[in-house]
């Protein structure tokens, strides 16, 4: 049986398409390290940091020591817990295979705003100190001695250097490159609490801590983990805690967790209900502390709005699919024959314009 000479118009089904390119939304995300590691990595800083704070002890007194160096003790003692701090933390990042700035992963990364971050954590630390203060102040409790001395005004110098750097190895330790590994592992919420919880901790194995202090230790913690949370930088966290022992110890006397070695122009003595002294602790252990901070974490949250927007939101990357649909084989058919047909002069039709109308004046037809 032959086939058939007569043409058919089935049209024949289209070619299969090319399955679509997958494009990934966006640039290149990091690699996703496991949850267990990041909190193995989390406990190895946090024990490296406590480590530190032993060999800068031993290191500077042994200095002390051999060199007769009494007075810039506790400087060489944070100088040396800010480098081994460094250097351990580097040590980490290299082990873990971060491929970030060393900045970024000891969480001072390289900003414009990053003063203003200082600034706004210092001017928040100051007022923390001011409202502890002032209550006690009112009530005629504090008993203040000054020292106008060269020497005195020469150990408030290195009072301040001392603090500046002994806060900013801490900020560095803990949250600048702890705090981040641990919320990897468990999650900002749970992180925060982790933290909170090692805080109190820490503050109970000091002999002149009572119960409030632990609890406004907890307080701290939470405070100062929403430095980081608001901004994902030290910038803000460091001003506030420099701020808030600066003014507690240097400012107006009094001793910080129960450390009285920086009071040296002003020596300050609290006598008074313990909810509002702190008693030989210092205001970190006044119950009426503990609601000014509370108050602080409101006071933070509504300053660090902007920074909150620019640098915790993920940026906003435009991203998609390519989607190219084929027309129909039968319409691309239909084209092609349009376009190899010849044209026919008497199938044109030319549309002339259409003159205007004007009401009650007749046309002439053409």
């Amino acid at each position: 049986m032959q086939a058939s000479d007569t043409p058919t118009t089935a049209v024949p089904p289209p070619p299969l398409a090319a399955p679509w390119p997958v494009v990934p939304p966006g640039p290149e995300r990091p690699r996703q390290r496991p949850r267990l590691l990041q909190f193995a990595i989390f406990i190895a800083a946090v024990s490296w940091y406590f480590c530190v704070r032993a060999l800068a002890e031993s290191a500077s007194n042994g200095l002390r020591l051999r060199f007769d160096l009494e007075d810039v003790q506790p400087v060489m003692e944070a100088l040396f817990e800010l480098f081994l701090v460094v250097l351990g933390l580097a040590l980490l990042r290299a082990i873990e295979r971060r491929r970030a700035p060393l900045r970024m992963t000891l969480g001072l990364p390289r900003r414009a705003t990053s003063r203003a971050e200082w600034a706004t954590g210092a001017a928040i630390g100051w007022g923390l100190a001011v409202a502890s203060v002032l209550p006690m102040a009112l009530a005629r409790t504090l008993n203040v001695r000054l020292w106008a001395t060269p020497r005195a005004f020469e150990l408030l110098g290195l009072s301040l250097i001392t603090l500046a750097v002994a806060t900013l190895a801490r900020d560095m330790g803990l949250h600048g490159y702890a705090f981040q590994r641990l919320i990897d592992a468990i999650g900002p919420v749970r992180a925060t609490i982790a933290m909170a919880l090692l805080s109190a901790v820490y503050t109970g194995f000091n002999p002149a801590a009572s119960g409030a202090a632990i609890a406004i230790s907890v307080a701290m913690s939470v405070l100062v983990s929403l430095c980081w949370l608001r901004t994902h930088a030290i910038w803000l966290l460091w001003g506030l805690r420099f701020a808030w022992a600066a003014s507690t110890a240097v400012l107006f006397g009094l001793p910080v967790a129960g450390n009285a070695a920086y009071s040296t122009v002003f020596e300050t003595r609290a006598v008074g209900p313990h909810w509002l002294t702190g008693g030989g602790y210092g205001p970190a252990a006044a119950l009426l502390s503990g609601v000014i901070l509370l108050g602080g974490i409101a006071v933070l949250v509504r300053a660090t709005d902007d920074y909150a927007w620019d640098y915790t939101h993920p940026p906003i990357i435009p991203a998609g699919y390519d989607v190219t649909i084929l027309p129909p084989a039968a319409h691309v058919a239909m084209e092609e024959a349009a376009k190899a047909a010849p044209v026919s002069p008497a199938s044109l039709v030319q549309i002339l314009p259409a003159a205007p109308q004007i009401p009650g004046v007749p046309t002439s037809p053409e």
